[in-house]
């Protein structure tokens, strides 16, 4: 098993989200002995947004420039990353009603027409089948799943585009109301990860 593990928090000391996405991670070398683990921390890779030379490098279908070779090597090793791994985990917190801004550039760093997904006469279609994510998100008083929850109905739409539909939350929302049942809820959801 080969689970890549996502890190987006900007918060490198006391992040719950990372805390308990690492939970999830040992949770699951626990009952699979050959797991490897791979982290990639969004926030701190300085991951690039998209820029005009990466996206004519997206849609050229010519012989790509040096540059353009260039400005797609982090994509590559994402997208690369991301097609070998068996299980994901995402540690999110949420942040303004949304994800933070370098998971949103590593989600559009890895949406890549012919390799994560491709187009159909009956729209996209996504090839990342047969894998399974833990969405590990946390917030102060956003409610999963809520009207007002643009991170953790965003990444679930996000990974069933590219076809990953076996999904499941460890939610944290609403910490600021009350902290001790939700984290007792959460403890509950890993423990029963087989």
């Amino acid at each position: 098993m080969k689970i890549l593990n996502i890190i987006s928090s900007s918060n490198k000391t006391a992040s719950t989200s990372t805390n308990f996405a690492e939970k999830v991670v040992a949770k699951l070398v626990k009952e699979n002995s050959d797991a490897t683990v791979k982290t990639r921390h969004t926030t701190f890779s300085n991951l690039p947004f998209i820029d005009d030379v990466m996206l004519s490098a997206l849609f050229t279908q010519e012989e790509k420039t040096p540059e353009q070779k260039e400005s797609l090597a982090i994509s590559n090793e994402l997208t690369n990353e991301l097609l070998e791994a068996d299980v994901l985990v995402i540690g999110a917190p949420i942040y303004n009603f949304s994800v933070p801004a370098s998971l949103k550039a590593y989600f559009d760093l890895v949406a890549r027409a012919g390799l994560t997904f491709k187009y159909t006469e009956n729209g996209p279609e996504g090839l990342l089948k047969n894998k399974k994510a833990y969405i590990v998100v946390s917030s102060g008083g956003t409610e999963i799943g809520s009207d007002i929850d643009f991170a953790g109905n965003y990444i679930k739409h996000f990974l069933g585009f590219l076809g990953i539909t076996d999904v499941e939350f460890v939610k944290l929302d609403q910490l600021m109301f009350g902290s001790e049942p939700k984290i007792e809820s959460a403890h509950k959801v890993i423990e029963a990860i087989a």
